[in-house]
């Protein structure tokens, strides 16, 4: 007889393959398959608050470090752990570790020791952790250096109420494990970014995370939601960024990947999105493109009211393994959404969907040649089913982690 873990398990995975066994079925009712979807989704939650699977997922950042019971003793092993085009940002893994114990910011020029500002700026590499649960209100615009982690894991923390976190022409950055929300426009002000430098700073955009120039950048399980601009933008010949097993929701302008049109130094961009759940209160730009070369492969979009993925001036989307939940809108049932170009010019861009299961009326224009050969630089890992999408992005966001048990 099977045991009641087992029988569990079983159950539970059969959970996962409902909306895809629904789906592959053409005569069931739409209504019918919505119902079933929503069900999945709701245990989805449900699992991300119980933390079931927490090894062996299939996740494949995830099996890499959560089944590690001493992973507060070996923090750093997660830099180790990232996949796709930002696979070789290793934060502070080479550094030593630094605990943020002051939650205050009342001095962008002068940060205390202690305090998060003061850690970013520093020249050498460090793995920042923090000693408590702590909500930090950031006077000005956190400007980080180079080979810098900020990891949450142990500790409630969030970044929000201000301005929020710039990767401005830095490389080696991991952010993982925080919340980041509310986050406002900063500027007309000094702020420093290397213990020996300070400058002015102009008004900032309102990102909870802005990419500027950076390279080798990597966040995962961070809860954004609801800044004044973008949630996590990438622009000005960024590349080399993962964006992984985040929990997005309540906004509008979700992601901007490229600066504009005319900024043809964007075309080199490789961009890695996966094992996202974009969820509840999402408008569009999930993410939006330009030029360069995206790989959006194993999320989960449940949420969106305009559009899920968009762009603009030819850009490589590659988009695999997906799920999209179309609203019930009737006019908004299309994923995709070509901009600024008559379809004689966007007919031309390679976009293409994969194995992605398209729900509740969902469709996906695709466009561009279709050869695989188009998609070369547009592809960063192996794409799981997208069946397994439920199990993959169970537990986005940031992690409740305790110290001395599994993550």
């Amino acid at each position: 007889m099977a045991s009641s873990s087992s029988l569990s398990f079983i159950t539970i995975l059969f959970s996962f393959l409902i909306p895809s066994l629904i789906a592959s079925t053409p005569a069931q009712d739409p209504e019918y398959v919505v119902q079933e979807v929503q069900r999945s989704i709701n245990a989805s939650m449900t699992r991300r608050k119980l933390g079931y699977f927490s090894c062996s997922t299939g996740n494949p950042i995830d099996d890499c470090w959560r089944c590690d019971s001493n992973w507060e003793k070996n923090r750093q092993k997660l830099a180790d752990c990232a996949i796709g085009f930002g696979k070789n940002a290793v934060g502070g893994r080479d550094g030593k570790i630094y605990v943020v114990t002051d939650s205050s910011d009342d001095d962008a020029v002068t940060p205390k020791p202690g305090t998060l500002r003061y850690a970013v700026i520093q020249d050498e590499p460090l793995w920042i952790i923090f000693a408590r649960d702590m909500v930090i209100k950031l006077k000005e615009e956190l400007i980080m250096n180079s080979f810098k982690t900020i990891d949450g894991r142990g500790a409630s923390v969030h970044i929000a109420g201000g301005p929020c976190i710039t990767i401005q022409y830095v490389t080696n950055i991991i952010i993982h494990g925080i919340n980041i929300h509310d986050c406002k426009q900063g500027g007309n002000a000094m702020v420093r970014d290397s213990p020996n430098h300070y400058g002015w700073r102009t008004i900032s955009d309102g990102d909870g995370v802005s990419i500027f120039g950076g390279t080798h950048v990597w966040v995962d399980h961070v809860s954004l939601s609801n800044c004044a601009d973008g949630l996590i933008d990438a622009i000005h010949g960024s590349s080399m960024i993962t964006i992984s097993n985040n929990y997005m929701t309540h906004h509008d302008k979700v992601m901007l990947l490229g600066h504009s049109d005319s900024y043809t130094q964007d075309k080199g961009m490789q961009v890695t999105i996966a094992f996202n759940h974009f969820g509840e209160g999402l408008v569009q730009r999930m993410p939006r493109c330009r030029h360069g070369y995206f790989h959006v492969v194993n999320n989960d979009y449940t949420h969106w009211e305009m559009y899920a993925i968009g762009g603009s001036a030819s850009p490589t989307i590659n988009s695999q393994g997906n799920r999209f939940l179309a609203p019930d809108d009737r006019n908004s049932k299309e994923v995709t959404k070509h901009e600024d170009a008559p379809e004689s010019q966007w007919k031309g861009w390679n976009w293409r969907s994969e194995g992605d299961l398209l729900l509740n009326g969902a469709f996906f224009t695709p466009s561009g040649a279709g050869a695989s050969s188009s998609y070369a630089k547009a592809s960063s890992l192996g794409a799981r089913p997208s069946s397994l999408v439920a199990t993959l992005t169970a537990n986005a966001g940031s992690l409740s982690c305790r110290k001395g048990s599994k993550c």
